[in-house]
């Protein structure tokens, strides 16, 4: 077991194990550390604990200091400039005619770097635009390309659900998300009503999943015949959430296969029917077909 601590960089961004060596840290504090890309300035959102070594990516930096009055008074600076140093990004960007959306910028702590991300359809030569950021800010350039999911997070906004983007707010890092999900959800698989902000499938379509998949064993799909206390019956709808079938009784069937039903509609508890037809039924394995290209597109390349 190794004594670490969590630090987070940004607001709703990754956290990161540190030794905290002989300093007494606890959450909240404002650390100073040193990271891949040089010294950093970062909050504890993680107080110290003991963790199993195959959990770090090792080596394990050690913390530097606690922030002082000056390195918080240093790093507000740094957001400050923040402002100033993409205003003249943009100008470089449309003097070389670049085809390219700055999203946001970011100085490494000890000043040694800027770091300018952007989003773009292809790929973008901004080779001439590294060497005039470079002789103004006097310092190493750094242009990152990022996707769309990541300039939803940095630029943050309101979801559909009325409620702050769950990525710009708390969600440390992207899951996968698939459109298995939405269906085992039976969600409608409009484009406008399962994607988010960034035009990729909602986050939150993840966060339910395990649940739906959960609640759905064994759970008679629509279509389905079944064997009811009131006696053989085809489903007509299921309710995942309340574990109900509604269902009307098969009162005749002829060798050609047709059926007459009754009129009325029952509803019955899952465990109250019987499944008759279970091959291949509320399985889930062949929801990615026949789903239609537009809601295809919505996946991440």
């Amino acid at each position: 077991m190794v004594k670490v601590i969590g630090v987070r960089f940004k607001k709703a961004g990754k956290i990161y194990y540190f030794d905290p060596d002989e300093f007494e840290i606890v959450k909240g504090d404002k650390v100073i550390v040193e990271t891949a890309r040089g010294i950093e300035f970062g909050s504890v959102v993680v107080g110290e604990k003991m963790v199993r070594e195959e959990e770090i990516v090792q080596p394990l930096k050690k913390v530097v200091r606690i922030a002082t009055e000056k390195d918080i008074a240093h790093h507000e600076e740094n957001v400050l400039n923040k402002t100033k140093a993409l205003t003249i990004c943009q100008e470089k960007v449309e003097k070389h005619g670049l085809k390219m959306k700055l999203i946001d910028v970011e100085y490494t702590f000890d000043n040694n770097k800027i770091i300018f991300y952007f989003t773009a359809e292809g790929r973008v030569d901004f080779r001439e635009l590294v060497k005039d950021l470079a002789a103004i800010f006097k310092m190493r350039i750094e242009l990152r390309q990022i996707g769309v999911r990541d300039e939803a997070k940095m630029l943050g906004g309101i979801g559909t659900c009325g409620k702050s983007l769950c990525c710009a707010s708390w969600l440390g890092e992207f899951d996968p998300v698939s459109i298995k999900m939405a269906k085992v959800q039976n969600l409608s698989l409009n484009p406008t009503k399962i994607s988010g902000t960034c035009g990729r499938l909602m986050c939150c379509l993840k966060f339910e999943s395990d649940i739906y998949q959960m609640l759905r064993q064994n759970l008679p799909e629509a279509g389905e015949r079944v064997m009811t206390p009131e006696g053989l019956a085809r489903v007509m709808e299921s309710n995942i959430l309340e574990e109900k079938v509604k269902v009307r009784r098969i009162i005749q069937t002829s060798p050609d296969k047709e059926e007459k039903l009754d009129d009325d509609v029952m509803i019955f508890d899952k465990k109250s029917v019987e499944r008759l037809d279970v091959s291949g039924k509320g399985t889930m394995e062949d929801v990615d077909d026949h789903v239609p290209e537009e809601v295809k597109e919505l996946l991440d390349e």
